[in-house]
């Protein structure tokens, strides 16, 4: 079994688990190869992907040439797409179901107002999906009541009513459109993480299970460092997941490692019934096994940037270690063209985390996924964001799943 004491890697293996994301994992593998290209040709190092050379799903490997050493790394997507695609085959009139049950979650909790004192952007992007629905629907109905008053104009005044045959039309022709709305899949999104209150349904709980078992069989291998990745959704699976190695004792070592990206944590752990999910931030911020980086920018308006989540979330333990929380500070770390760019593309900026840089600071994807460095060595000594944002604003703190 190979044990790093000196943070210096030669092999490892990285698990990334996606955010809600429908798509299949190969999307990931050609972001990858396409995006570490050019930070490599920015940053003047070598990297190349091929062919996955473990088990496992989905993945690919890559050789990395960087700070004179060369690292072999294997990165596999830990894959819950198909339960994304599951949770989204909803109907149009499910879906408006699921935007009054959605609501009422963290409307009638309080919790969105509670999120809200937090970061303005995600709470907006939370509130998006239910307005842009409705003004669908709202849409739909003002253009079946003028169809159906052009028609009562025939002197047949039944004819009125058949007006309304086009509210399901029209909104089948949003839906069918959804791919630049995105109002559908944000709804879903959020449906998702609220349907029971915070609490993880059964089908994930299980998924969870196997990814900690794929993630346990890792650390009895060779490598150097075995790196979890958490992007979006992914941040807080990745909590839980950890947090079960540890309680069950599978943690060898000191070479696993914890990086999450644009974390919603928030989302979660702020609804009545996420005691499992509080107490797995309250073990994660308090051991001393696994270091846990925290990556954010206030530019990503759909990440709760800087917020510590297990001190928001009200369940940080006295004297916590993690996470460490940075930001990848958009602004600075891409140039102004390349910000104009993007500033206003909020689900590509979302992304950006897991893409190039062309004025990089001490966040690199490439570096902490494929370079010589273990996370806990790269960034030892580094002080978290002076920005952070630490207040406890989560009316539940209770640590019992319910």
């Amino acid at each position: 079994m190979g044990e790093t004491t000196t943070g210096q890697v030669r092999r490892r293996r990285v698990f990334y688990i996606p955010g809600y994301d429908p798509f299949p994992p190969r999307r990931y593998r050609e972001l990858y190869r396409k995006e570490s290209a050019a930070q490599a040709a920015l940053s003047g190092y070598d990297i190349a992907l091929g062919p996955k050379a473990l088990g496992g799903p989905f993945g690919w490997h890559v050789t990395a040439r960087m700070d004179g050493a060369e690292v072999e790394t294997d990165i596999e997507v830990l894959v819950w797409a198909d339960l994304v695609r599951n949770s989204m085959g909803q109907s149009i009139a499910a879906t408006y179901w699921q935007l009054a049950r959605t609501a009422w979650a963290y409307i009638g909790s309080g919790a969105i107002w509670r999120l809200a004192r937090l970061r303005k952007g995600p709470t907006i992007a939370a509130f998006y999906p239910i307005g842009a629905l409705l003004l669908q629907l709202f849409v739909a109905l003002m253009v079946a009541r003028g169809l159906g008053a052009a028609l009562a104009l025939t002197g047949l005044p039944y004819l009125g009513w058949l007006g309304l045959a086009a509210v399901w039309p029209l909104l089948a022709w949003f839906r069918a459109r959804d791919g630049k709305i995105y109002a559908y899949y944000l709804m879903h999104d959020y449906a998702h993480t609220a349907q029971a209150s915070g609490a993880y349904p059964a089908d994930l709980e299980a998924r969870l299970a196997r990814f900690a078992d794929t993630i346990a069989a890792a650390l009895e291998g060779e490598a150097d460092e075995v790196l979890v990745v958490g992007h979006s959704s992914g941040a807080h699976l990745g909590v839980s997941v950890l947090a079960d190695l540890i309680r069950a004792g599978r943690v060898p070592g000191a070479r696993l490692s914890f990086l999450t990206l644009g974390q919603v944590v928030p989302m979660v752990s702020f609804l009545p019934r996420a005691g499992r999910l509080r107490a797995d931030l309250r073990l994660m911020a308090g051991q001393d096994r696994i270091p846990w980086v925290d990556v954010t920018a206030p530019g990503d308006g759909c990440a709760f940037a800087l917020c510590d989540p297990a001190a928001v979330s009200g369940v940080a333990p006295e004297g916590r270690r993690w996470p460490l929380v940075i930001s990848a500070a958009f602004t600075q770390t891409l140039s102004p063209a390349r910000w104009r760019e993007l500033r206003w593309r909020f689900f590509r900026l979302h992304f950006q985390y897991l893409c190039a840089f062309d004025r990089p600071g001490d966040y690199d994807y490439f570096r902490i996924t494929a370079g010589p460095l273990t996370l806990g060595a790269r960034y030892a000594g580094r002080k978290p964001s002076a920005s952070r944002i630490e207040t406890p604003l989560n009316r539940y703190t209770d640590t019992e799943p319910r």
